[in-house]
């Protein structure tokens, strides 16, 4: 389908205006999953978490595009496309390792780090986890990342699907962590 634009929002006059536009992308795709473990997708729980995001952002008063249609999940190459025309861009996934492996992260360019710290501190406060801070592109597995040099976006490691406490404490602190990261997006948003 392509990019989806929300743009039908809320009003909040108590806030300062948007200053900057936000894009909101699912890692993965519908054919290409991601992690697998613990009795879960990767794909399908970013997808969730991205969608209940944009909720919480229209509620807010924030417009911003997504890739795709709610419960839609577009392959990675289209979403970098559509990353490049937004000053903020932020890829959920979850993350993969030992069982032992805990924590939350985000990959991204330096200008992207104060962002990716935030987003870390509120996630590892709500969650309990470790946080494994704002960390730059090659930090991870790979030397470059598509959504970050191509798109120049965050790529937000929310948890370690791998590790059965990460995905209990996410799924147990699942609506806050939704408005929390919401809630940080938006503030960024409107920065000045």
């Amino acid at each position: 389908m392509g990019m989806r634009w929300i743009d039908h929002v809320n009003a909040v006059p108590q806030r300062p205006p948007q200053r900057t536009t936000v894009m909101l992308s699912a890692g993965h795709s519908d054919t290409v999953p991601g992690i697998v473990a613990n009795g879960y997708k990767e794909a399908d729980i970013v997808q969730l978490f991205r969608d209940d995001v944009s909720d919480r952002l229209k509620h807010l008063g924030i417009q911003h595009a997504l890739d795709g249609e709610p419960g839609e999940n577009l392959p990675l190459r289209e979403a970098v496309q559509i990353a490049k025309g937004f000053e903020i861009a932020i890829e959920f996934h979850t993350n993969g390792g030992g069982p032992g492996a805990t924590g939350v992260e985000t990959l991204s360019r330096a200008h992207n780090k104060p962002l990716g710290a935030e987003l870390c501190r509120v996630t590892a406060d709500l969650l309990g986890i470790a946080n494994r801070g704002a960390k730059p592109e090659n930090a991870g597995y790979h030397e470059r990342l598509a959504f970050v040099s191509g798109g120049g976006g965050i790529i937000f490691e929310l948890f370690f699907l791998s590790n059965a406490n990460d995905l209990y404490q996410f799924k147990r602190h699942y609506n806050e962590l939704v408005e929390a990261v919401a809630d940080v997006i938006a503030d960024a948003a409107r920065a000045a």
